[in-house]
């Protein structure tokens, strides 16, 4: 397995142009290659709107983490009515007697949301400094509004190591088989991802694509980790994706 992650990267098999290994002990394997790509191609984002004027309140916690009420301030992505989902930032929110909460988000086209807790997808803690919140803001919003295609360049991951590191997390001999955007990108990259890097990977794995792999684990409405499937299951979710992705289909030739 690690022998073909390297041997790949380095015939340029995996579509991205790289030139090096660095070694780096900034992971949780201890992975003999370090993938990281030396050319990257940054995703254009979209207008960025300032949501507040004050500096955000967000409890210090990554966006993986769940089990208590986010904190005001805190960039959200959230589903509405329909299974749309919208980016915004948390203004105000409401203790329920059922032991419930209820968010006031404002999204970034202005509008305002009363969202239940299971209607939080991902959350991210914003910046007390309002220029940094800003420009996160910004990075937030474009990531959301991605393409696959536009993913997989920001991440530099292509399908090739998608199915790869479904298989490494597969074959762990701990029996945990999950993933979550952090170690997955660690996986691939042998480095601690960016908020945003975390961001993207999270929104990569919810793709119909990486659903062939892996299947969505929530908490309190959060995707907080994604569960490698079964081989035969896998086998079988690639079949029905690659009848129906005929213009998109690279992953059915790996």
């Amino acid at each position: 397995m690690y022998s073909l992650f390297a041997v790949l990267t380095t015939i340029g098999f995996l579509g991205f142009e790289t030139n090096a290994f660095v070694t780096s002990s900034r992971h949780h394997y201890h992975h003999p290659y370090d993938l990281s790509f030396l050319q990257k191609q940054s995703i254009s984002t979209a207008p960025y709107i300032f949501l507040s004027k004050t500096v955000c309140e967000a409890k210090k916690s990554s966006g993986e983490e769940t089990g208590h009420a986010l904190a005001v301030g805190t960039f959200v992505e959230f589903e509405e009515k329909k299974n749309r989902s919208y980016v915004g930032k948390i203004l105000k929110l409401d203790h329920k007697s059922s032991g419930g909460v209820r968010y006031t988000v404002e999204s970034s086209t202005g509008q305002t949301f009363q969202i239940a807790s299971k209607a939080m997808l991902y959350s991210v803690p914003c910046p007390n400094s309002p220029g940094q919140a800003s420009k996160l803001f910004s990075d937030f919003e474009g990531i959301h509004e991605a393409s696959q295609h536009q993913l997989e360049n920001e991440l530099n991951i292509s399908p090739e190591l998608l199915q790869m590191a479904w298989e490494e997390v597969a074959e762990l001999e701990d029996g945990d088989h999950t993933l979550t955007p952090s170690f997955f990108f660690e996986l691939i990259h042998s480095k601690a991802a960016s908020a945003i890097e975390k961001y993207a990977a999270w929104k990569l794995l919810r793709t119909q694509m990486a659903h062939i792999f892996f299947r969505e684990i929530k908490d309190h409405g959060l995707v907080v980790a994604f569960k490698a499937k079964a081989r035969k299951a896998v086998d079988a979710a690639k079949i029905v994706f690659c009848k129906t992705h005929i213009d998109d289909n690279e992953i059915c030739f790996v």
